[in-house]
């Protein structure tokens, strides 16, 4: 995947080494901007798909440029600053990630391809978006079933009908606003972590370890309050000290006196509790 990037920095010598960076990384920057006002020009004129871009400039910040462009035509947002009280706002703008100078080019390479990696999700969501539309008109037109059309057949425990019953229950109105990103520190660091990024989480002592790939995050929270703030028709509590997110599920297989063993895509095994059972199938709109 080709990336657009802008870079906006007032210091000359954070966007010589952001260029550099994003170089190295096999990207050419479409623009690089001393201040807001440059900023939301360029914006405008070049439609880059990401942007770094600096908190603390003269005349309108990066959250002036936010404002002022509109979040329907940003691009996704990494911060760069110097300060760390900035975090949480951006965190309310939906920024992708917040690098706090001055940061290693190991740092810098971790948020990039997350960002990178987060796009290129949006994209391929957007092609199956299509296809699933033209799928819809050919079985309207010809009198088919999607599935059908597409030549697969699925068991009652793999994964096609878990997400299709989730997706018919997708048009009901939501019944509040969802957590759609993370705030993480660790290390001195300070990122996001998108929700839709987590493939599984776990209690962990006082804390719960997000897994994200072949990563891990610790959150300082309790399993109850986050269960309340993430989409039941995106992840599952599968025993109290488990939820996993369904889209990475692969297969369920009945395991000893009630309970299941849960297979994710990449070959990870959980157990689904018989207490969380009867859950899990209201949920999923379906009895197994």
């Amino acid at each position: 995947m080709t990336l657009r990037v802008l870079v906006v920095d007032d210091e000359r010598l954070a966007r010589q080494r952001l260029r550099r960076l994003l170089r190295e990384e096999g990207v050419d920057v479409v623009a690089e901007c001393s201040d807001g006002r440059e900023a939301v020009t360029a914006l405008r004129t070049h439609a880059p798909d990401l942007v770094f871009l600096d908190v603390q400039m003269p005349e309108l910040d990066g959250f002036g440029v936010l404002a002022e462009v509109g979040a329907e035509r940003m691009p996704a947002v990494v911060f760069v600053t110097a300060y760390d009280q900035y975090a949480v706002r951006a965190f309310e703008v939906n920024a992708l990630d917040y690098l706090l100078k001055p940061f290693d080019a190991d740092r810098f390479r971790k948020a990039f391809r997350r960002a990178r990696a987060t796009l290129e999700r949006y994209r391929a969501a957007e092609q199956q978006a299509r296809l699933a539309a033209l799928l819809d008109r050919l079985a309207a037109g010809v009198g088919v079933t999607p599935s059908a059309a597409s030549g697969g057949e699925a068991s009652p425990l793999t994964l096609s009908p878990v997400s299709a019953s989730l997706e018919a229950r997708s048009t009901a109105p939501a019944a509040g606003r969802y957590l759609e990103r993370l705030l993480i520190k660790s290390g001195g660091r300070v990122f996001f972590v998108r929700i839709g990024e987590i493939d599984w989480i776990e209690a962990s002592g006082n804390y719960l370890r997000l897994h994200v790939g072949r990563e891990a995050h610790l959150l300082r929270e309790t399993m109850a309050t986050l269960e309340a703030k993430l989409d039941p028709s995106q992840f599952l509590r599968i025993h109290r000290s488990t939820i996993v997110r369904t889209d990475c599920i692969r297969e369920m297989q009945p395991w000893f006196s009630g309970e299941y063993v849960i297979i994710l895509r990449d070959g990870t095994r959980l157990k689904l509790s018989r207490s969380y059972r009867e859950q899990v199938a209201a949920q999923l709109g379906q009895d197994f």
